[in-house]
């Protein structure tokens, strides 16, 4: 099991839905026009983009439509930043009030798709950051579609200091999702069979997560043995890291890490985003 154990986040997309859009609601124009961690992008871009990933997702996971799928000579990295610069830039002659709108209507009709789906049958897209040579299950392909529904929503309120929607129900699957990138960012580091590495995350969403190598590869698991090498940040710095809201130097200045030097940095460069 490379991946670890599954996780079902389909309740949740409501309610972090919900949350989103009373943020909305409360925004005066001047909030829709203030800049964001995400370069170049404000507010009303933020929530345009993540218009265009419920209308991909609708289009590809829903209807079958190939236009909506990575089909393309660029990587995918440079693939999805194209067309998402491209649809940001379109959405910028839609009202607030008209973005909130599709939202709230597109969002329910993409729940009604994950509903219908297996959690244990192949994902309609592979998570690339968590492995890259083995297919994704569904499960995992869902659970990083809320991942990013989240943490837009936590740029967004970032941009407008309105903290909310952090509360360990709607956060701690954040967290748990992105751990499931351990064994991709020990990949590069070869070591012998029972090797453990291990993640622990404070806070009231945090966790603890060990990655174990085996058959020549990391995977979430047990160990056999306490871990050699351990790395513990509290839940903030952990979302931040994976999705590189902060830098890895920062991440680190932020962590306790002990044991193997090489093997504590990289789980250090987790990274949780296609990029």
């Amino acid at each position: 099991m490379i991946f670890g154990p599954p996780i079902d986040v389909r309740r949740l997309f409501p309610l972090e839905r919900r949350a989103l859009i009373e943020l909305l609601h409360a925004l005066g124009p001047e909030d829709w026009a203030k800049p964001t961690v995400c370069p170049g992008w404000d507010v009303h871009d933020v929530v345009g983009h993540v218009l265009n990933d419920y209308m991909r997702r609708l289009s590809g996971s829903r209807d079958g439509y190939a236009g909506a799928v990575f089909a393309s000579d660029d990587t995918l990295p440079t693939y999805l930043a194209r067309t998402n610069d491209e649809f940001v830039r379109a959405s910028r002659q839609l009202s607030p009030r008209l973005l909130t709108d599709l939202l709230r209507h597109l969002g329910t009709e993409l729940d009604a798709v994950w509903s219908t789906r297996d959690l244990h049958a192949l994902a309609d897209l592979d998570v690339s950051w968590a492995a890259s040579d083995v297919p994704s299950p569904a499960w995992l392909d869902i659970g990083r579609e809320y991942t990013e529904f989240w943490v837009h929503q936590q740029q967004i309120r970032d941009a407008v200091s309105c903290p909310g929607a952090d509360e360990p129900e709607l956060m701690a699957p954040v967290l748990d999702i992105f751990a499931r990138g351990l064994p991709a960012a020990l990949r590069a580091h070869t070591r012998p069979d029972g090797t453990a590495v291990r993640l622990e995350v404070s806070g009231p969403s945090g966790g603890r997560w060990d990655a174990v190598r085996q058959d020549d590869r990391w995977r979430l698991g047990t160990p056999e043995r306490e871990p050699a090498t351990h790395v513990s940040m509290n839940e903030d710095t952990f979302w931040r890291l994976a999705t590189r809201g902060i830098p890895v130097e920062s991440a680190r200045e932020r962590s306790q890490l002990s044991g193997d030097r090489e093997l504590a940095n990289a789980v250090t460069e987790l990274f949780a985003v296609v990029g």
